[in-house]
């Protein structure tokens, strides 16, 4: 009995509680962690100045700059170290609207909810609608000579149904279930594109450009209720945002009022449609900025652990959900530590490392472009590294966080097999916060990746789906409103226990097996 009293005790020194025979979980500091991230929340009030102020967020624009210079002067203010911004490029140019309004006069005013996709120039002119019935290149040919001064509409009517399921949903045992029995993920077989569709799509948008329509017009292949689905605006060859291109102006409209003017049309009726829109060209060198700050380590110090978020946007909301929410989360999180150390007086081993990511709407293109100037050597125009340099090896983790304003229930291993018992043991102190899943699956589609592909252990966390992708997900309905304050309070808690926790190891956490040249 003595003996059994004397273990428990020196388990409990310092407030390490061992659940396993590898990891400890120092609940001294989570107890900590919690009281500044869940009673003491900031969330929603950083929330509230990058959104409400300074959003939308469109990498090269205007608006980002001020949002960077906003961050990281809070950044500075709360006592983060080395703030600083590293460059990477060329982007390409940067793009903000100043004006639109769009109305059809014709059979019946109306105004239209719409919005113009990114990179679309400044446009104003009244003019009729024509549909294009093209399927093939040669159906192209009728249309020669009939576009100019047109409003173009090239998508078929999309049936809109009433909804009868709630968008938003939160995960349930058996969906956490599924991806915690998920098995070790498989690489993607690469895509086999349709060659003959490409070239149709390239000869289209090559006659627009010869007849110059006023604007084209879409409605998006999802997105209903006055909810619009914008993205940037395509060309024949080559980006929208490449210096000096030549764009047609393109507008995506609600799907209500797309499918209004083509019945109309169907009917033979003639539909006038008018636009104003002002847009100016922005960024002239063409080089974009991610956000970097820091809080210094110990004994450790040259070994880091990195979390991060993106922090651009799309333009036509104010980017709360994609990535407000995460890039919130992230500087929350740095905030819950740094007050944690304030008050512990326990200083983390490691450097911890925070980045806002800009140009991920565009490919990672932040990340990437931080990788290559850190991580590793890649050959033109690829992501796949040849080989890696030094400081690849001193990064034990990457946290990210991009997947809407849902609360974390778990992480996804990404197929990293060794880490999920030391992950188990992290989630155990917040499952009355709902989070326990560790799943080997992957999940893409954000910066999480660039490190994973670079050999560094990269994670995504397992969030509630909510209404992300039915709803807010690059859509005009984007904003702070549909942020929940309770779930980005805890996501950030949990993820400054994750991030403590990971620069508190005698060992930087196991990584899966690379066949990186230089490894």
């Amino acid at each position: 009995m003595r003996i059994t009293t004397l273990l428990i005790a020196l388990l409990c020194t310092c407030g390490l509680a061992r659940l396993d025979a590898q990891e400890a979980v120092n609940e001294d500091i989570n107890t900590i962690i919690r009281k500044h991230g869940l009673e003491q929340s900031q969330a929603m009030e950083i929330a509230g100045w990058m959104t409400d102020v300074y959003g939308p967020r469109l990498t090269g624009s205007p608006m980002l700059d001020k949002a960077t210079d906003w961050a990281q002067k809070t950044l500075n203010e709360w006592g983060m170290k080395n703030v600083h911004l590293e460059e990477w490029g060329p982007f390409g140019t940067g793009w903000e609207m100043s004006h639109f309004e769009m109305h059809a006069s014709s059979p019946s005013y109306w105004p239209l909810i719409a919005y113009p996709k990114a990179w679309s120039p400044s446009v104003k002119g009244t003019g009729s609608v024509i549909y294009m019935a093209a399927e093939t290149v040669e159906d192209l040919a009728q249309y020669k000579g009939k576009l100019k001064g047109k409003f173009v509409l090239l998508d078929t009517i999309r049936e809109v149904k009433e909804i009868w399921e709630p968008n938003a949903k939160r995960h349930d045992a058996e969906s956490l279930l599924d991806m915690a029995n998920a098995p070790m993920p498989t690489p993607r077989p690469r895509r086999n594109y349709n060659l003959g569709a490409r070239g149709f799509r390239t000869a289209l948008w090559e006659l627009m450009e010869e007849e110059k329509p006023l604007a084209i017009l879409d409605r998006s292949y999802k997105g209903d209720h006055g909810t619009v689905f914008v993205s940037s605006a395509r060309t024949a060859e080559g980006r929208s945002r490449d210096k000096d291109k030549k764009v047609v102006p393109q507008v995506t409209v609600a799907v209500e009022h797309y499918n209004r003017i083509l019945r109309n049309l169907q009917r033979g009726i003639d539909v006038k449609l008018s636009i104003d829109m002002k847009a100016e060209y922005t960024n002239p060198d063409e080089m974009e900025h991610n956000i970097i700050a820091e809080i210094p380590g110990t004994d450790l110090k040259d070994e880091v652990v990195m979390f991060g978020a993106h922090f651009d946007s799309w333009h036509t909301a104010t980017g709360a959900t994609d990535n407000g929410a995460g890039s919130t989360v992230m500087m929350e999180a740095a905030r819950i530590l740094l007050e944690t150390i304030k008050e512990s007086g326990v200083q983390p081993r490691r450097t911890l490392r925070l980045a806002l990511w800009t140009g991920e709407e565009q490919g990672l293109l932040g990340s990437r472009g931080y990788a290559k100037d850190h991580f590793a050597v890649f050959p033109p125009d690829s992501y796949t590294p040849q080989s890696l340099k030094p400081e690849q090896e001193k990064i034990s983790a990457y946290y990210n966080l991009d997947n809407g304003t849902g609360k974390v229930r778990g992480i996804y291993l990404q197929g990293n097999e060794a880490v999920a018992p030391i992950f188990r043991a992290w989630l155990q102190p917040f499952k009355d916060l709902d989070a326990s899943t560790v799943s080997l699956g992957n999940t893409g589609g954000t910066d999480h990746l660039t490190f994973d592909a670079v050999g560094i252990p990269g994670f995504q966390f397992i969030q509630e789906p909510m209404a992300y992708f039915a709803r807010t997900h690059h859509s005009n309905m984007d904003n702070f409103d549909h942020l929940s304050g309770e779930d980005l309070s805890q996501a950030a808690t949990i993820i400054a226990s994750f991030v403590f926790h990971t620069a508190m190891r005698d060992e930087m956490l196991p990584r899966k097996e690379s066949k990186i040249d230089g490894k």
